[in-house]
């Protein structure tokens, strides 16, 4: 009589083994697509990137994007990343992990809290094509409904400076979302815009704390009157967000 082939055959040792083979093969290629998009490539010196060692960055990939904008293909197609000798840095030690501080004006070079990514300069469309983000003014069908209208109100900054008055909201249209207020500036008359986030309604006017009025007259003004990029968008951001820390020399110290 032949015995079957599974009698002196490990069934469980036989499963055990395909699952550890499977789950390697699952970190190998999760691994694999983390490196596909935004992972660091380089060090903080413009250096290979040592834990690529013993990985390959995966084979690009090809999105191809709605109204008419192309393809696009990452790894290989994504946003170069801000070159290391354009940025007004220095080293406070040798070893990776520490920070690196400011050499000049951090608000207007675009480093530490105030960096922002090189971002497509297109703006973000909705799901017909349209940019997301516009004045209220030249929306149809969009009012103010609720609370305080800020339109008409002084903009105060930090150190308690009038610069200027609101004159319109930009909103995200499908949202339905005040993402930014657009104000002019009393210095010299151009307009600017500050997110909605870091800007307060309080009473019969708007506080931009994070700001100091010395700074104002540098924040990034944008190339268009109907829409913002995503580009200028991360700019104007990192601006006022980046003044928390560096509009005054007391806000880099200890705060306890």
């Amino acid at each position: 009589m032949i015995d079957p082939f599974f009698a002196n055959f490990d069934l469980a040792s036989l499963t055990l083994w395909l699952f550890w083979l499977f789950f390697a093969l699952l970190i190998y290629y999760i691994q694999r697509e983390n490196m596909r998009e935004g992972f660091p490539l380089k060090d903080e010196e413009g250096n290979e990137n040592a834990s690529l060692s013993g990985w390959t960055p995966p084979a690009d990939k090809t999105f191809k994007l709605p109204h008419d904008r192309g393809e696009l293909k990452v790894p290989s197609g994504q946003a170069p990343d801000r070159p290391n000798d354009s940025l007004a840095l220095r080293r406070t030690n040798a070893a990776d992990g520490f920070p690196w501080e400011p050499t000049g004006n951090p608000l207007v070079d675009g480093v530490g809290p105030a960096s922002w990514a090189p971002r497509r300069d297109e703006a973000e469309l909705d799901a017909h094509g349209h940019a997301k983000i516009r004045p209220m003014a030249q929306v149809d069908g969009y009012m103010h409904a609720a609370g305080r209208d800020p339109r008409g109100l002084p903009v105060i900054s930090g150190d308690g400076q009038v610069m200027g008055m609101v004159t319109d909201m930009w909103v995200d249209v499908p949202e339905q979302l005040v993402r930014y207020l657009e104000y002019r500036l009393d210095s010299d008359g151009s307009t600017r815009l500050v997110p909605m986030t870091l800007a307060r309604i309080w009473g019969p006017k708007v506080i931009v704390k994070s700001l100091y009025a010395e700074q104002f007259a540098d924040v990034p003004q944008i190339a268009s009157s109907a829409q913002i990029t995503k580009l200028e968008e991360d700019k104007v951001s990192a601006y006022y967000g980046g003044g928390h820390l560096y509009a005054t020399k007391s806000r880099l110290e200890p705060q306890i």
